[in-house]
């Protein structure tokens, strides 16, 4: 990472690192709780069993251990962008089923719809600084949200937020992965941790 040979670029990292973990493990609580008051509001069991859910970015990743920085950035980037949609269309969702009768809920899809815009704008800087810029949004349309019935929307709801707990606690490694000294920068990647 050539951003890396500088002091204050590294000082810089490191600081975008610290505040990107704070953040997401904010954004992992508030998701946690948001799953909870979901479950609860949608009627539904709280071990539902959710197969993978189309479009939902996985967490869990094979040779996380052998994953560059940037990767981990780039991954983690496509990861919330994709998740800002999925809360888009939920919350677009829940309006369109329960109005107003549901305020709180809807206003906590909301705030973590927020968190994740915040953390993705959070990892842009981060690939800024990295001296490889974020790929671009243009020519990728958001895709239309599936046609499902209104138990298989709240399922997919529920999917969408399991992945996005999950991918908070691996974004915090990652970052912590960036801040750790190696001869690459803080690229290289460290075989004694695993997500």
């Amino acid at each position: 990472m050539a951003a890396a040979d500088s002091p204050a670029a590294t000082l810089r990292r490191r600081d975008l690192c610290s505040r990107g973990i704070r953040l997401a493990g904010k954004m992992r609580a508030d998701v946690v709780d948001l799953l909870d008051t979901y479950v609860e509001r949608q009627g539904l069991d709280a071990s539902a069993s959710v197969s993978a859910v189309e479009g939902v970015p996985v967490a869990a990743v094979e040779r996380w251990d052998e994953q560059t920085g940037t990767q981990r950035l780039l991954e983690n980037l496509a990861a919330y962008r994709a998740f800002r949609v999925l809360l888009a269309q939920m919350l677009e969702e829940h309006r369109e089923q329960l109005g107003e009768a549901d305020a709180a809920l809807g206003r906590a899809l909301a705030s973590v719809l927020l968190q994740v815009s915040a953390f993705a704008y959070h990892l842009e800087e981060l690939l800024r600084l990295e001296s490889r810029g974020p790929p671009s949004e243009e020519g990728a349309p958001a895709p239309p949200a599936p046609h499902l019935g209104l138990f298989e929307r709240k399922l997919r709801g529920l999917g969408v937020l399991r992945e996005l707990a999950q991918w908070a606690v691996r974004s915090a490694r990652d970052l912590r992965q960036l801040t750790k000294p190696s001869p690459g920068g803080g690229s290289a990647p460290s075989r004694a941790e695993s997500p």
